[in-house]
């Protein structure tokens, strides 16, 4: 699964990867979490821009009687998607991308858990699948939600768990975006494979209330014994 990320790419470097117009003012995220409102990019109605947008992070699906269930669903299954009553409707038309430029899984270790930062080496933002759904309240009131699409981990993340964000490589944003839901699953079938560099943190990042710098940094005991992930 994906329950935690961070975001602290500049938004001028987001807009030319990720090619929306705006250039809003986004304050560094060190620990993203679901419930919150996160960034997401997606196409407009007519196919012919991209704008970035706030979307709850827990989708809620426009049938629910109670947005509550969106605590239930922050990640969707890249292999069921199509076929979940709660997805398959935003999977075949309204897609989107959630920029991060790193998440955070967590290993067992002995009675607890370690949390480990998954990033490029080279600390540059990344595109996550998402699906994005609109639910209207009892007043009539739009609320804009968002799912993490996830699927197996790859060799760099399987020793630490075994589900991962989908992620989307650049020259296959306008599939995910504004393809066709049979482009758009041929992508879940064959995720890009990105090189991934994990590094151990302290467990600061277990609180969300906790959202500085210090989320991010190593780990020093971790460090100390040279620890690296292994599979259990």
């Amino acid at each position: 699964m994906c329950g935690r990320y961070a975001l602290t790419t500049p938004p001028e470097a987001m807009r030319r990867l990720f090619g929306f117009a705006e250039c809003p003012n986004l304050a560094p995220r060190y620990n993203v979490a679901p419930g919150q409102d996160v960034p997401a990019v997606r196409a407009t109605a007519d196919g012919r821009r991209r704008t970035l947008v706030m979307l709850r992070w827990g989708l809620v699906p426009p049938w629910a009687g109670d947005p509550a269930i969106g605590n239930r669903l922050i990640n969707a299954r890249a292999e069921t998607l199509a076929e979940k009553p709660a997805f398959r409707a935003a999977f075949r038309r309204r897609r989107c991308l959630i920029p991060a430029d790193g998440f955070y899984e967590w290993q067992r270790a002995g009675a607890g858990r370690r949390p480990w930062h998954l990033r490029r080496p080279d600390g540059r933002v990344f595109a996550m699948a998402g699906l994005w759904e609109r639910w209207c309240g009892p007043e009539g009131e739009p609320v804009e939600t968002c799912a993490i699409v996830t699927t197996a981990a790859d060799a760099a993340v399987r020793p630490i768990h075994h589900r991962m964000p989908v992620i989307v490589a650049p020259g296959h944003f306008a599939t995910w975006l504004e393809g066709e839901a049979e482009a758009a699953a041929e992508l879940l079938r064959r995720p890009t494979t990105e090189i991934l560099q994990a590094c151990p943190v302290g467990r600061r990042v277990n609180d969300v209330g906790n959202d500085d710098p210090a989320c991010l940094a190593p780990d020093p005991e971790a460090e100390a014994a040279g620890d690296q992930p292994t599979l259990l």
